[in-house]
């Protein structure tokens, strides 16, 4: 019995070390760790590495030996060994490696632009989080005052001083405050899931309800010049384009005859010869075409690069323009004012000024405007982090 009320306090101990509230980063930087979406297209980009430079290898040595015996076997017996190495003319290994080295380049920033993409989504997930959490204080306040208007006019019922449909409308707006707060705590659970499932099945917690600090747009065109140089889609498209410029100097290369030297042994009958081989190969028809297919590639890339510029740029200034909006929104809202009521309201009705049904009243429409403040909050916080993406 001792030995299981110990192991039942540790168990208790060990969750509550895993229930501890985590910051908005470190949920970030543990998901950039464990995601296995991160993980497999690491080992994928590895493997494409990899390909890539072995595409630049030397051929495989050749060897061979022929045996030949005649008939009547007076003529005796003759052999032949050939050993041979083929390669490409040496000024293309130098440009493959540069072309390898830029499908690298383009390869580590579709990367970037995944692992942006996926830290993008899970700090999405933090922020609605942050925001369940404000909203549950404000909805807990909500269902208490509608505990209090239900049991006042249960006791207005009785004594006839309301009618049987003013209770029912306050059991009515009881049963939806209770609701309101049961889809709050499940849709928290529901994005609590979610980041574990980014996390790599990992739990995290997150019971925080303010927002990690966030540094407040400057002017449109201060956010461009420090938004467009460090987009990475920017920065992958260029990686292609150049690749794509390196594929045709690659291509006209091709025109360059293949080599191959080895060596040679024929024996026969009382005699030996030994020589050296050299040969090449002229890519007459091989290379066809391929310059033209290569120009064509590199101003397709070029173009795509170029609508992917106009793209970021609007992208941009839509954002932040949705992020101004919604600031002018929110500086509608006199948050301090709203506070200072709730406050003088508690008070007036603590001596009597106001009754108790003005006061729940008063106190919901001040909860409301609250609610839709954090809202708007959200929305805010949102729209600056998919402004600022690329700093992830």
């Amino acid at each position: 019995m001792k030995r299981e009320l110990i192991l039942t306090i540790c168990l208790a101990a060990g969750m509550g070390l895993c229930a501890q509230s985590q910051s908005v980063s470190d949920i970030l930087e543990s998901i950039e760790e464990n995601n296995k979406e991160l993980q497999a297209s690491s080992h994928l980009s590895e493997a494409q590495k990899l390909a890539n430079a072995a595409g630049n290898n030397l051929p495989d040595p050749s060897v061979s030996y022929a045996y030949q015996y005649g008939k009547p076997g007076e003529l005796g017996k003759t052999g032949e060994l050939v050993v041979s190495q083929g390669f490409d003319f040496p000024t293309l290994y130098g440009t493959r490696n540069k072309l390898n080295s830029l499908k690298a380049q383009a390869l580590d920033r579709q990367y970037a632009i995944m692992r942006r993409d996926i830290l993008l989504e899970a700090k999405e997930l933090c922020l609605d989080i942050i925001y369940l959490n404000r909203q549950e204080e404000l909805l807990e306040q909500l269902l208490e005052n509608a505990e209090g208007m239900a049991g006042l006019y249960e006791q207005r019922l009785a004594t006839g001083d309301a009618n049987i449909l003013e209770a029912n409308n306050a059991k009515m707006q009881l049963m939806k405050a209770r609701a309101d707060l049961a889809a709050n705590r499940t849709s928290r659970l529901n994005l609590l899931q979610s980041l574990a499932a980014m996390n790599g099945n990992e739990p995290v917690e997150l019971d925080g309800t303010a927002y990690p600090p966030m540094e407040k747009p400057g002017t449109l065109e201060e956010v461009k010049q420090r938004v467009l140089p460090a987009d990475l889609l920017l920065a992958a498209m260029e990686s292609e384009a150049e690749a794509a410029r390196q594929q045709i100097a690659l291509d006209k290369s091709g025109w360059l005859p293949s080599i191959e030297v080895g060596y040679r042994r024929n024996t026969g009958v009382g005699e030996q010869f030994n020589g050296f081989i050299i040969g090449g190969s002229l890519p007459l028809f091989s290379n066809r075409h391929k310059v033209k297919a290569a120009k064509a590639q590199a101003l397709s890339t070029s173009l795509q690069e170029d609508n992917a510029r106009l793209e970021a740029e609007a992208a941009v200034t839509a954002l932040y323009h949705e992020a101004a909006a919604i600031r002018l929104t929110m500086d509608a809202y006199d948050v301090p004012l709203i506070r200072e009521n709730c406050r003088l309201l508690g008070k007036a009705l603590q001596e009597q000024e106001i009754s108790t049904e003005e006061y729940l009243t008063q106190m919901n429409a001040s909860i409301q405007a609250e609610l839709e403040y954090i809202q708007l909050e959200n929305q805010y916080q949102k729209a600056v982090s998919r402004l600022f993406k690329n700093e992830l």
